[in-house]
C-alpha cells in the first residue's frame, strides 16, 4: 500500500490507522506486515463495505484522517465497480528484517547455500527457471515499470509482480515508486554465479 502527501506523514506518525481502498479483490492480508513508504504496517482487519453506508459519525472516518464520509468517498480511486474495503492497521515499530537481510552484501557459504535452494524451489514450482533471468533483467533495468519488465519476459505484469516480492521477501530487490533494483544482497549473489 502506498500512502499520498499527508497521509504518508499520518501513517509514519501513528495518527492514521485506518485506510479506504477501492481494489477489484482486497490487495492485503489481516495479521500481515507490509512495507509502505510511510513505514511497516500490520493489518489488523481489512473488510468489504458499502461507500454509500458511510456516515459523517464512524470513528474510521477520523481514524483515516478524513473530515467527513463526503471526504472518503471523494478520495477514492479506482474503478467505481470495485468494491471499497476498510482496512485497519497499525504502524511496527523497530527495524525491517528484510532491510537489514538486504544489506548484507557478503554472503557466507550457508548464506549461498540455502539462498540457491530456495531459489531452486521458486524455479522448480513455476514452468521453468525465471528468478536468475528476473534478476538479471532488474540489475539491466533499474527503475522500469513492472508492466514493461512482464512484457520483456511475455509475461503478464500481476504474475510478475507477484514472483518479484518473492525475490524481494528473500532480500534480493528493492521496490521503488517505479520498478525495482537489486539489493547489496542481490548483487552479491549475482556476482557469484559469474565467478
Amino acid at each position: 500500500m502506498l500512502f499520498a502527501g499527508s497521509d504518508r506523514d499520518g501513517v509514519a506518525n501513528g495518527k492514521i490507522t485506518v485506510a479506504y481502498r477501492r481494489w477489484a479483490e482486497a490487495r492485503v492480508v489481516e495479521g500481515r506486515i507490509y512495507r509502505t513508504n510511510a513505514g511497516r504496517i500490520e493489518i489488523d482487519s481489512v473488510r468489504q463495505v458499502n461507500p454509500d453506508l458511510i456516515a459523517d459519525t464512524d470513528a474510521e472516518v477520523e481514524a483515516a484522517d478524513r473530515r467527513n464520509a463526503k471526504d472518503v468517498r471523494r478520495r477514492l480511486r479506482g474503478e467505481e465497480s470495485h468494491p471499497t474495503f476498510l482496512i485497519r492497521f497499525h504502524l511496527v515499530e523497530g527495524p525491517d528484517p528484510r532491510e537489514e537481510l538486504a544489506a548484507q552484501a557478503d554472503l557466507s557459504a550457508d548464506d549461498l547455500a540455502e539462498l540457491t535452494a530456495r531459489l531452486t524451489r521458486f524455479d522448480e514450482g513455476h514452468q521453468g527457471p525465471w528468478t536468475t533471468e528476473t534478476l538479471r533483467l532488474i540489475q539491466s533495468k533499474p527503475a522500469t515499470r513492472a508492466a514493461d519488465l512482464a512484457a520483456s519476459l511475455n509475461r503478464e505484469t500481476a504474475p510478475f509482480k507477484l514472483d518479484v516480492r518473492k525475490l524481494k521477501n528473500l532480500g534480493l530487490t528493492y521496490s521503488l515508486e517505479t520498478g525495482y533494483e537489486l539489493t547489496p544482497r542481490g548483487t552479491a549473489y549475482l556476482e557469484t554465479l559469474t565467478s
